[in-house]
């Protein structure tokens, strides 16, 4: 990826025929393996720059012997493609997919029956400053989810069952509390001590480039009903327009919807979308490993929240420099995540926990060191999902059982 306005990015996922998610097995001939896992659920995510606002993730969970290549993409708003589902889309997808799991598990476990059941949630973020002055900050705010069931339920039931499930997700380990992310800096090949960041202990982990070219599809073959656009942005100007968030001076919020059905085969469908500003529309598809109550059909909650994270970090990067006029060439990085297993649906009683985010950075530029240490500073300030974690947020939650609700997929 290049910083230089002068020219168009190319559309590398558009000349890409592979399809933008899908699964690879036995990471370890890659030489990509989870970390060491110090809770129930250890996810490692490789990022690699494309061009222009395009990215790429490998990711390996301890869950499953399988690793997942997902790819992202900005729209008309970051100067992208929107060839791939933005950042943001990843968390949210996965955050109500985590929602389902354990919404589902606990009505199993009591008895409950949810007919129709649908899990709307509401992401809102903010980002307010100035990038040239190093004040811009990006923040989250407390997410909302409506449980929806056809009429009939048991009112009481459900308030209950709704709390616990949120308590029960591995979420709960990121959003309450401040975890404050860790990191490591290496810039042209050369560790960095971080200036503002917190400092992670030990060595940076080992820059991953060469691995991305080797992997193929060898998963599951509906690889491309995975992911899929089902609807583009619509710029309205109201928004600000194309090249709106490259403006160095910011004073706005994000609101990113997501909704998810239960297929009768357990796999959930999640449409998500980019309210404001108004943003394209992605159909996710998304399924525990086999042995965690799914078939492993594709990217588990776990992934997805993981990818998100990452994604939204490293478009952070790329933005900064743009603004500041700096020159960044590719940039990579190697992100653990760290989570208990869901209390309910996996069988552990328990509220959801989480360790911090850890990540190592492995920036190229023709710029000084300088410049690669405030970039990491800026990318985390900015970053909506580092601030979600590192701000204590509790989910808010509304049931309805008025609406009548149509079957997953249609």
């Amino acid at each position: 990826m290049t910083t230089d306005r002068t020219s168009t990015p190319a559309n590398v996922l558009g000349e890409d025929p592979r399809p933008r998610f899908f699964a690879f097995e036995d990471p370890s001939r890659f030489e990509l393996a989870p970390p060491g896992a110090r809770r129930d659920v250890a996810v490692r995510t490789f990022v690699r720059s494309l061009e222009g606002m395009q990215k790429e993730a490998l990711v390996v969970s301890s869950a499953s012997g399988r690793g997942w290549r997902l790819t992202s993409d900005e729209g008309p708003y970051l100067a992208g493609y929107d060839e791939a589902p933005f950042p943001l889309a990843f968390l949210d997808a996965g955050m109500v997919a985590s929602y389902a799991n354990e919404v589902t598990a606990l009505a199993a476990q009591r008895g409950i029956a949810l007919p129709g059941l649908r899990l709307t949630l509401d992401n809102h973020y903010t980002m307010e400053g100035s990038a040239v002055r190093g004040t811009m900050v990006g923040g989250a705010l407390a997410p909302e989810l409506t449980i929806e069931v056809e009429a009939g339920a048991d009112q009481a039931a459900l308030r209950s069952l709704g709390a616990d499930a949120i308590d029960a997700s591995p979420l709960n380990g990121l959003l309450r509390g401040q975890l404050e992310s860790l990191f490591t800096l290496t810039h042209n090949g050369e560790p960095l001590e971080p200036s503002r960041v917190a400092a992670l202990e030990g060595a940076a982990l080992p820059d991953a480039e060469d691995r991305y070219d080797e992997i193929a599809v060898d998963g599951p073959p509906e690889a491309p009903e995975l992911m899929r656009r089902t609807g583009s942005a619509e710029l309205h100007e109201g928004d600000g327009g194309s090249n709106s968030s490259l403006r160095a001076e910011q004073k706005r919020a994000l609101h990113v919807r997501g909704v998810c059905t239960v297929r009768a085969d357990g796999v959930k469908v999640i449409d998500v979308q980019l309210l404001e500003p108004s943003g394209s529309r992605f159909r996710f598809l998304s399924d525990e490993p086999v042995g965690a109550g799914g078939q492993g059909l594709a990217p588990d909650a776990a992934t997805l929240i993981s990818a998100g994270i990452a994604f939204c970090f490293m478009t952070q990067f790329g933005r900064y420099a743009a603004i500041t006029k700096k020159r960044l060439g590719r940039y990579r990085i190697i992100q653990d995540t760290h989570v208990s297993l869901g209390g309910a649906s996996g069988g552990t009683g328990l509220a959801g926990g989480a360790d911090p985010v850890e990540t190592h950075v492995h920036l190229e530029s023709q710029e000084d060191d300088e410049f690669a240490r405030t970039l990491l500073d800026m990318g985390e300030q900015t970053c909506f999902l580092h601030a979600l974690c590192r701000t204590d947020l509790k989910t808010r939650l509304r049931w309805s059982s008025t609406v009548a609700v149509p079957a997953a997929g249609a």
